[in-house]
This record gives structure tokens, C-alpha cells and sequence, in this order.
């Protein structure tokens, strides 16, 4: 098999999962603690028994592909990683379809981003199978823990970190590679509801030929204070401007934006190596030309934005991305102005998008594009 971005058949599945040896935990937790865990799960704050793990050496490249306990790691404090900040992850969910099957969402596309990702922190490149692979495994391991409650998934966090143990600022010569998963609920658990948006113009996420692209902790490191700043100004989330020119949309600080504008047309600021190509983003942009609307991926001035927010020429601004999915905007604002969007209530497009997407994901649509894929 290739380590580009391919479809994987049922039957390849399986030899790639028979390459993880499961080493099962002696302290499994017990079945009413795990179902009590599983009847109101919260968003990353309980874990499954086992994690997936695959270690790498310079010398030997990738080894010991195996599924075992979930539990603590030990790091000696030279680790390179807590130093250099040498990481990537990625995030996924595994969902409970109406006939108990466990199915995800584009895998091939969250690991053609985690390669490109590891290229660009000059971490060795994980293969799709060993990527795909890990997360079957998993969830296999684990099944008793994948909710079944209305919107609730199994939250798949892939990573890999520098684990050498030695100070000098090169690429680390020992990685290790790991997946937890965590139950989680719906993400807005009163509804889909509006969220306020600062738009920091004192701060930038990442600068042209930065790690933008990238999914690695540094990014959203760097997207904290901003977003207390954010939160002081009455606002739940903050969107990037261009770090050339502080007048261009980019992103939030985990999530993708697009606006809508009264003659119908979808615009998202273009890729330009400072934003992340998000799955959900691509997934977004497919469905909405499905349905014969012009999408336009350029540079979105802010001013522009402002300037449609007060005449009504923009009608719709949502944000996207794998915790959410699709996240109404209510409210624009930033040290100069303060709008709300339309009639402050989530948009005909953004719940259209939204419930089609989460539709084909839980298995309660028809899978035209077939991105889902079966791992149990």
C-alpha cells in the first residue's frame, strides 16, 4: 500500500489493525463508572482504557505498533519536546451509526494533514495505513466506549512528539506516536447557539512561512491571550488577521470562518500557507457547490466584513471545525466596531450545512462523497 491518501477497503482494514499488538489493560474500568462516564460525556475530560502507540528511531524507523493500557508518560526532563516544542496532532470522532457499526470521517485527509504536518515540524512522516490502522485499533479495543446519545462521538486525538532525550536544537532522533480518545457530548449542549467573535488586531496566529499550515500546539499556544483578550472585550472566541498586511480574515483560533453575502454567494479567506486546511473546510466547500452556490476562497478584507455587517450585504458568518462542526457567528466586533450579524440567530445556510454534514457523519444520510469509513 501507498503512504499517500487512498481509500481503504474492508478487507486491507483489517490486516492494518493485525499489526497492533493489544495489550490489554489489568485495570479496566467497570461498567457502571464507564456508563455513567458515557450518559453526560464532556468534551476531553475522561479518557478511554487503552491508547494506541507506535515509537520511532532514527536507526530503525518505525516500530512497536501496539494498543495498550492508557496511563501517564514518563519523560525525562531533557525531553526535547518540552524544550523545542517539536509536536503535531490531529482531531477526529468516531461515530455510532443506528445499526451499532462504528464509522469516521475522511481519515485519509486527517493523515495526508498529519504528514504534511510532521514534514513541516521535521518529524518523520507516520504512513496512512499505520495512521488508519492505530485509530481502528483503538476503537476496537475500546468499543464499549463510543457513545451512542444523540450527537455524541468518540473524540480521536492522534499525536507525535520529539522523546529524545538530549538539548541541542536539530530534529529529535527518537518519536513516539500516540491516539487517546475521549466520549464527548454534543458540543453545544443547550443548541447551536451564536457565538461572539473579537477580531484581535494586536496579535497574529502565524506570520507566511510560519507553521500556519501546520497543526502543531504552538499555533494555539499562540492564540491564548488573544483569546482571554477576547473574553475581556465580552467575546467567546477570537478570528486572526494577516500578519503582513492586518487587514485579512485567516482564522479563529481553532477554527476555519466563512461569510455569506445576500446574493448568495460562500466566500472563506484562500489557503495561503498561514491556515490550516481544515477537513471540515474542504467537507463545507464540496456540499455547498453541491447545491449550485458560487464559493469564492480569496482574501477577505475586514473591512469589507465590517462594512457588509452594516449594510446587510452579509448576511451569514460561520465558523467550522471537528469539535463543532458548524458554528453560528451572532456577533462581530473589534476595537473600532461592534456588529451583529443579520438578526444575531443562526443562519439558513449555516444549520442547512450543518445538519447535512452532521447527517452523513451519524450515518442518517446518504454518504454521496464517501468519506465515512467503517473501523468496526
Amino acid at each position: 500500500m501507498t503512504t499517500t491518501s487512498h481509500n481503504v477497503l474492508p478487507e486491507e482494514l483489517e490486516d492494518l489493525v493485525a499489526l497492533f499488538d493489544v495489550r490489554g489493560t489489568d485495570e479496566p474500568t467497570p461498567d457502571a463508572e464507564r456508563e455513567e462516564a458515557l450518559a453526560s460525556p464532556r468534551f476531553g475530560t475522561v479518557f478511554t482504557d487503552h491508547m494506541a502507540r507506535v515509537s520511532w528511531r532514527q536507526e530503525d524507523g518505525w516500530l512497536d505498533r501496539r494498543v495498550e493500557k492508557y496511563g501517564p508518560l514518563q519523560l525525562d526532563p531533557a525531553t526535547a519536546v518540552l524544550h523545542y516544542a517539536q509536536e503535531i496532532f490531529e482531531g477526529m470522532k468516531a461515530y455510532k451509526h443506528a445499526d451499532g457499526s462504528v464509522w469516521t470521517f475522511r481519515p485519509e485527509s486527517n493523515a495526508a494533514r498529519f504528514a504534511r504536518s510532521a514534514h513541516r515540524l521535521a518529524l518523520p512522516a507516520l504512513t496512512v495505513d499505520d495512521f488508519i490502522g492505530s485509530i481502528a485499533a483503538l476503537v476496537r479495543t475500546d468499543l464499549a466506549w463510543v457513545p451512542d446519545g444523540e450527537d455524541s462521538s468518540l473524540y480521536l486525538r492522534p499525536f507525535m512528539f520529539a522523546s529524545e532525550s538530549f538539548l541541542g536544537v536539530r530534529p529529535a532522533a527518537q518519536v513516539e506516536y500516540l491516539c487517546i480518545a475521549s466520549p464527548v457530548g454534543p458540543y453545544f449542549a443547550g443548541g447551536v447557539k451564536p457565538v461572539s467573535i473579537w477580531v484581535s488586531q494586536d496579535y497574529h496566529r502565524a506570520g507566511p512561512g510560519g507553521t500556519g499550515d501546520a497543526k502543531c500546539g504552538g499555533n494555539y499556544a499562540a492564540s491564548l491571550l488573544p483569546q482571554t483578550e477576547a473574553q475581556q472585550n465580552g467575546c467567546d472566541q477570537v478570528c486572526f488577521l494577516d500578519a503582513t498586511t492586518n487587514s485579512y480574515l485567516e482564522e479563529l483560533g481553532g477554527m476555519n470562518i466563512f461569510v455569506v453575502m445576500d446574493d448568495g454567494t460562500v466566500h472563506t479567506p484562500e489557503l495561503t500557507g498561514s491556515i490550516l486546511e481544515g477537513v471540515t473546510r474542504s467537507s463545507i466547500l464540496r456540499l455547498v457547490a453541491d447545491h449550485g452556490r458560487e464559493v469564492v476562497e480569496r482574501k477577505i478584507p475586514l473591512e469589507e466584513v465590517v462594512a457588509g455587517l452594516a449594510d446587510g450585504s452579509v448576511r451569514e458568518i460561520f465558523a467550522c471545525g471537528t469539535a463543532a462542526v458548524v458554528t453560528p457567528v451572532g456577533r462581530l466586533a473589534g476595537g473600532t466596531f461592534d456588529h451583529t450579524v443579520a438578526d444575531g440567530e443562526p443562519g439558513e445556510l449555516t444549520m442547512a450545512v450543518r445538519t447535512e454534514l452532521t447527517d452523513i457523519q451519524y450515518g442518517r444520510a446518504q454518504d454521496r462523497h464517501g468519506w465515512m469509513r467503517r473501523l468496526a
